[in-house]
């Protein structure tokens, strides 16, 4: 058996996107939009937070993408910090699913974690899926950091209503993946 080098082709072919994957028990929805971006033809580079490994595997979005997963500043080798370079060379910053604590961090320009990082050094557009209990995503606070993001031109993919992992009923599901994947066909194709 011969081993092919990826090649990437369709609409999004000669397209990078950083995908940013947070903790919120939707991050599991990150191996089929990583599948799909890259059937698309896009060259994904995955980023989780610490919290987003504990709901699915670094193994599992690596393999998908065909890249290195990064998940700590620490992770980063060579003379420039790896963040900056992948800032450098996106033509988009999704993050989904997006926590609340995601959404207040890049409102407020903090970079806690490498995707605060990247956001805060990116000059490619930014995209923000949100995920959350739909008294959290309600909150006064949460809608105010949406409106400043809006305000500055990020493109949010609101949520849907439907069955949330509480038990709940009600707004707050991270959006569906063929959503996410046509918004960002639309928005960068």
């Amino acid at each position: 058996m011969t081993e092919s080098t990826p090649s990437f082709s369709g609409p999004l072919a000669g397209k990078t996107i950083a995908l940013g994957v947070s903790g919120s028990i939707a991050a599991y929805k990150a191996a089929d939009l990583t599948s799909e971006l890259r059937k698309a033809g896009a060259d994904v580079h995955v980023v989780m937070t610490e919290s987003a490994t504990k709901f699915i595997s670094v193994l599992t979005l690596g393999t998908l993408s065909r890249n290195p997963v990064l998940t700590s500043f620490w992770d980063e080798e060579g003379w420039q910090p790896g963040h900056i370079e992948l800032a450098d060379k996106i033509d988009l910053f999704l993050v989904a699913p997006a926590t609340a604590q995601q959404v207040g961090n890049y409102a407020n320009g903090l970079a806690p974690d490498l995707l605060g990082a990247i956001y805060l050094a990116t000059k490619a557009p930014v995209m923000l899926a949100p995920a959350m209990n739909g008294k959290m995503y309600e909150h006064e606070a949460v809608q105010k950091n949406l409106e400043t993001l809006k305000g500055r031109g990020v493109e949010i993919i609101e949520p849907v209503v439907g069955e949330l992992a509480c038990g709940y009923e009600g707004i707050g599901k991270l959006a569906l993946v063929s959503e996410i994947t046509e918004t960002v066909l639309s928005y960068i194709a």
